[in-house]
């Protein structure tokens, strides 16, 4: 971890919603509005706990929606560091494995940071350090369609893993820790169709927060 000057206003921002919800798509909408160069993305997935140790039946049980699957403390620290200046290297998770993969993601620190994950408001350590706390909110059957096909798509699940996994965890992990969780939002935002509109407007925001004319 190295330390970097910090001579730009810093801005935390922490995105949550259920699976499928379009969290990760509007950080990046935004990242992209703002500018890449100033923004440093930090998705909650890369920080998995590693399950190597493990065996592939005892991974496959995992329940990976609940906080206790996530190395938190680890996510903690590296924002922390990343709102005070310093870059971090962040693990790198292999999904089809569920292990993480060797070496890491160098991360350095942005004028805009932005958090994302489906339980990045559970954690009280976490949000105080938010600036921002934004929920995105989206139907039930889309977030279902869009995480079936994500996760056939890039994680090399098939269709019977992914529906179980969905009824026996996701869901009920959803209804016990992210949508609660909807709570402590700043803002309330739709993940469905077109959000071009409340891309333009947060980014303005933020853009001005930084003291962009």
């Amino acid at each position: 971890m190295s330390t970097e000057a910090q001579t730009h206003r810093c801005l935390v921002v922490g995105i949550a919603g259920g699976t499928g919800s379009g969290k990760t798509t509007l950080a990046r909408r935004l990242a992209r509005r703002i500018g890449e160069d100033r923004c440093a993305l930090v998705p909650q997935d890369n920080y998995y706990k590693d399950l190597a140790a493990l065996s592939a039946g005892a991974r496959a049980r995992v329940n990976f929606d609940h906080p206790d699957s996530l190395d938190s403390a680890l996510l903690v620290e590296h924002v922390a560091a990343l709102k005070a200046g310093q870059s971090v290297t962040s693990p790198k998770y292999d999904f089809a494995r569920h292990t993480r993969s060797p070496g890491g993601l160098e991360v350095h620190p942005r004028e805009v940071i932005l958090v994302e994950g489906i339980l990045v408001f559970v954690w009280p350590e976490l949000v105080r350090l938010f600036d921002l706390r934004i929920f995105v909110d989206a139907p039930d059957d889309i977030r279902l369609l869009r995480r079936v096909r994500r996760d056939i798509a890039d994680r090399g699940r098939d269709m019977d893993g992914v529906l179980a996994q969905y009824q026996e965890t996701v869901r009920p992990m959803h209804d016990a820790f992210v949508r609660p969780s909807a709570r402590g939002a700043d803002l309330i935002v739709p993940g469905e169709g077109d959000n071009q509109i409340v891309v333009k407007f947060l980014a303005t925001a933020m853009k001005s927060f930084l003291g962009d004319d």
